[in-house]
């Protein structure tokens, strides 16, 4: 790996992948790292090296280009488990987003452009495991082999539709994606989809059978969707069910499951019903923002014109500006290219670009 990245130090353009295992343990781990460049292609294992300070200079120099495909998921792994930073990357997801295409992962851009169906046999399999099965190797090593290639020709394809600049800036704001912290004081229930709707006994229920499944699964080693589901714990939690008979009934868990933890979650649930009104935990809720009565006319003026103008270059909406982008532009309501440069989250090359349109949009709506 040391001889691999003095070799590569020079170049101008490498490709990068990961494969990782989070389908399989609780905490999940970068388990391959593929790179391409120089003539070379190379698959590294860092559960055998564990060090990978010799790519560090590759990751972070600013005159290599580092293409991965659907990177935001690649860096924050890197950061997390290597502290390893990127400059100079290029998405070519991201990128074929922005010329408007529609199917976007790597087996249909690779057939559309090249004519060649990508083997994904081995997608979803357990990449910690060692010694590798024959042909996961070569398998991690071909999702690499095209993206140089297509880099070079998204690039001009970008360039020729004068959309090069908008792809760069979002790549540079992509390479300082980070994992998020975690915050072993947080109720678990912050980061679960629907518990904002429970009521709070019901979210009392919730957040002991979400810690009960967490200990599980740091306990046997699997990611936590493996121990139950998500849909199980809300659907327990809504019914306030608290035996192994009310589980069977409303059908929430298996029969191993309810012969196995059955007992168990139910204890989490009756320790919970039993809490006192104060001992409940309370949703946090952000306050809305009063907005200007104006304020519903300019986001409604701002999407007509983004729709037409999405249309007009056949691209997604919502890659031209976001709908809280949009209405953080119409509380603001700028006159002037300056105000609208100081809207937390704007793009340069959203006001380069659209600004003047946009203005002259805001101007129709005092």
């Amino acid at each position: 790996m040391k001889r691999f990245a003095q070799r590569i130090q020079g170049e101008a353009i490498l490709a990068v992948d990961l494969e990782a295992d989070s389908m399989f343990h609780f905490q999940e781990k970068v388990c391959l790292v593929q790179m391409a460049g120089n003539g070379e292609n190379v698959v590294i294992d860092p559960l055998s090296l564990e060090d990978l300070s010799p790519l560090v200079p590759v990751f972070k120099s600013k005159s290599v280009c580092k293409v991965f495909h659907g990177s935001d998921y690649d860096v924050r792994s890197l950061y997390r488990d290597f502290s390893i930073k990127i400059n100079n990357l290029f998405d070519t997801q991201l990128a074929s987003m922005f010329l408007g295409e529609q199917e976007t992962s790597l087996g249909a851009v690779v057939s559309r452009r090249f004519g060649i169906q990508l083997d994904k046999r081995f997608q979803k399999k357990d990449w910690s495991q060692r010694p590798l099965p024959n042909g996961m190797v070569e398998y991690a090593a071909s999702d690499v082999f095209h993206l140089i290639p297509l880099a070079s020709q998204i690039k001009a394809e970008l360039l020729e539709k004068g959309r090069l600049a908008w792809v760069e800036e979002e790549c540079e704001l992509l390479s300082n994606v980070r994992p998020p912290e975690s915050n072993t004081k947080e109720p678990l229930f912050l980061r679960f989809r629907g518990a904002g709707r429970l009521p709070r006994r019901n979210l009392a229920v919730l957040e002991g059978l979400l810690q009960y499944r967490q200990k599980l699964a740091m306990k046997k080693d699997r990611p936590l969707f493996k121990v139950f589901s998500n849909h199980s714990l809300l659907k327990i939690a809504t019914e306030l069910a608290d035996s192994p008979q009310a589980f069977e009934r409303i059908g929430c868990l298996s029969n191993n499951q309810i012969r196995m933890h059955g007992k168990a979650l139910a204890g989490v649930v009756k320790k919970a019903l039993a809490l006192v009104p104060e001992q409940l935990p309370v949703y946090p809720r952000r306050k809305r923002p009063s907005f200007s009565s104006k304020v519903p006319e300019r986001i409604k003026a701002i999407k007509a014109w983004r729709d037409a103008k999405a249309e007009r270059l056949a691209l997604d909406p919502a890659l031209l500006f976001n709908k809280a982008l949009m209405t953080a532009i119409a509380v603001a309501r700028p006159t002037n290219a300056i105000e609208l440069r100081k809207i937390e989250g704007i793009r340069n090359w959203q006001v380069e670009s659209f600004g003047d349109e946009l203005l002259t949009v805001l101007s129709a709506h005092p």
